[in-house]
């Protein structure tokens, strides 16, 4: 009987450890993204997977599911090489943007439209890595940009605006010491050579008077 319970042990720990190694996939999403109407946006998706990344074995599905009533839509799919939509709102819209040897599996939409409001789905499968979560990655099209987008926008242009005057700051600042470091030389060039000449010449001597 000990056997017997050995043995259904190390069953279970081996189907345990089968399904384990089956469903370790694992795939990682923004979780929300704004993008201003008209604009382009990258949908990032990432994965893990604890078998070797073929692509011969690995395909990316993504799906959409609209905001408000209305069906599931194939957005993109990859085999391989990328596949992108033929039909549907999505037509000519979407774009690889990922690398599977890098566990990317990035998309780019072109063009944003408010009809793109809702739910994008990753899903990655990498066999024998054939099970494990979906990435949603929740996309909501605005008409201008957020106000901390705008501010972090800002600060950025006034930092460039900032660093561009302090550098040609500097340079009218080095250029003008370099001139004056010219003149100085030149003066004391000048003023070397005057001692020179004014050297040169012979002095008079008076004759002594005569009584």
């Amino acid at each position: 009987m000990c056997v017997n319970l050995a043995l259904q042990s190390l069953l279970v720990l081996l189907l345990y450890l089968h399904i384990s190694g089956v469903c370790a996939m694992r795939v990682y999403t923004a979780g929300s993204v704004e993008a201003v109407n008209g604009t382009d946006v990258r949908l990032k998706c990432s994965f893990s997977s604890s078998a070797p990344v073929r692509r011969s074995y690995l395909t990316v599905s993504w799906s959409f599911r609209p905001l408000g009533p209305g069906q599931e839509e194939t957005v993109f799919y990859y085999h391989e090489k990328p596949y992108p939509p033929t039909e549907g709102r999505f037509q000519k819209k979407v774009m690889w943007a990922g690398d599977i040897l890098s566990r990317d599996a990035s998309i780019i939409i072109k063009n944003v439209k408010f009809t793109f409001n809702g739910t994008f789905s990753c899903q990655v499968k990498n066999t024998p890595d054939v099970h494990g979560n979906v990435g949603e990655v929740r996309l909501r099209v605005v008409t201008s940009a957020s106000f901390s987008e705008i501010v972090i926008l800002a600060v950025a242009i006034g930092g460039a605006v900032l660093l561009t005057i302090l550098i040609l700051t500097a340079v009218v600042y080095i250029r003008r010491c370099q001139k004056m470091e010219r003149m100085e030389r030149m003066e004391r060039m000048e003023r070397m050579e005057r001692i020179g000449r004014e050297g040169s010449v012979p002095r008079r001597h008076k004759d002594p008077i005569l009584w």
